[in-house]
């Protein structure tokens, strides 16, 4: 379970060689198993290619619309160089409406207050997993406590600075009133919509509080959250601190994390991210960031995907269902790029086709603390 630390810790400290960074590698220490969340019963995914949404085209042809993509702005070098703290700063304690450190709410709440603090667990879903194991780390390697992938008293203690990890929300007239539609799963079926929106309400509601819809609904057992008016239980993640400019990107291949550096060479953010396949690497390597597109529409040529059948060329609407997500981060390296994903529950559990997927919450996070020229490393 830990071997991705050390992979991560040796090649991370190669690249940057400061001192200054704090080390990921720790005496690994068993995990003590988390009581089954209170869940309906669904299997995790399996971690199978998805749809080849990002293929690289050998010949110069863009994934999104050239119309669509804008230079990022350049970069302010004041921000960067102001110095920025390794953790938002807490808040003031509130109470919680729920306090369990154990179990379905337990492990819900820490991957709440881990989301708050610049360490994204992915989708919050109150279960143990991958992600929420290396979040873990990653906060513990921040908070400078002994890193062991663990909720120990100490780290609860740190985590809960950042809290209240849950809130009463009421739902909006916004919230509930769509456009909802199915989505086909053919690219051209796609291509035929108006627009990539969300299913349902219910993955509404689950992107905008980062949440599993299942998990958001053991929250609020029967209760109907098509209707405004609604009182829910949701995780308090809409106030989140803007993140500070980072002067580098850093995203390991092995450990599946994008990490955000800041210019004393410190890593201050962390987000569980898909990366390339053996048949569709990441591209290793030194890049920087050019361009970027707000909810793109989305060009799919079928000769350029490995196995596609032939067709004709579509374009698609944007939407959070778009195979890109909301946003697209354009790289130096022409094709390739940083962007969001329809399904937030494969995020590091699915293969890309090269490019770097993350949540479309996480990528809009992201996209706030660059700039043009802000330097990419892809390491294995």
């Amino acid at each position: 379970m830990f071997s991705f630390i050390r992979i991560f810790s040796v090649a991370l400290a190669a690249l940057l060689a400061s001192p200054q960074l704090p080390a990921a590698a720790q005496t690994p220490v068993p995990m003590q198993p988390m009581p089954p969340p209170s869940l309906p019963s669904e299997p995790e995914p399996e971690p199978e290619p998805l749809p080849p949404e990002d293929a690289v085209a050998p010949e110069p042809e863009a994934q999104v619309l050239s119309q669509d993509e804008v230079p990022l702005p350049e970069r302010d070098a004041q921000s960067l160089q102001q110095a920025e703290p390794p953790l938002p700063p807490p808040v003031p304690m509130a109470a919680d409406i729920r306090n369990e450190r154990e179990g379905f709410i337990g492990l819900l709440r820490a991957q709440v207050l881990m989301d708050r603090a610049w360490v994204s667990p992915g989708e919050i879903d109150g279960r143990s997993g991958t992600n929420t194991v290396r979040a873990i780390g990653g906060f513990q390697r921040l908070a400078g406590l002994p890193v062991s992938g663990r909720l120990d008293e100490d780290t609860w203690a740190a985590l809960e600075k950042y809290g209240p990890a849950l809130q009463h929300y009421v739902l909006t007239e916004q919230d509930v009133k769509g456009p909802f539609r199915p989505i086909p799963g053919s690219m051209y079926g796609k291509a035929k919509l108006p627009a990539l929106s969300y299913n349902n309400v219910l993955e509404a509601l689950g992107e905008k509080f980062h949440i599993r819809p299942a998990a958001l609904q053991a929250l609020n057992p029967g209760v109907d959250m098509s209707r405004a008016g609604a009182q829910i239980i949701v995780p308090n993640v809409l106030d989140i601190p803007a993140l500070p400019q980072a002067t580098r990107i850093v995203v390991s291949d092995a450990a599946k994390l994008l990490m955000l550096i800041n210019h004393e060479g410190k890593v201050y953010a962390q987000f569980p991210v898909s990366t390339g396949s053996e048949r569709d690497p990441l591209p290793i390597g030194q890049w920087e960031l050019r361009s970027v597109a707000r909810n793109p529409h989305y060009n799919y040529n079928p000769a350029l995907f490995k196995g596609a059948a032939p067709g004709p060329r579509a374009t698609l609407p944007p939407g959070p269902n778009s195979p890109v997500g909301v946003m697209w981060m354009g790289l130096s390296k022409p094709h390739y790029g940083i962007h969001g994903t329809p399904e937030p529950g494969n995020i590091s559990k699915s293969h890309s086709n090269g490019c770097i997927r993350m949540t479309n919450w996480s990528v809009l996070q992201v996209s706030s603390a660059v700039s043009q020229g802000t330097p990419v490393s892809l390491i294995p």
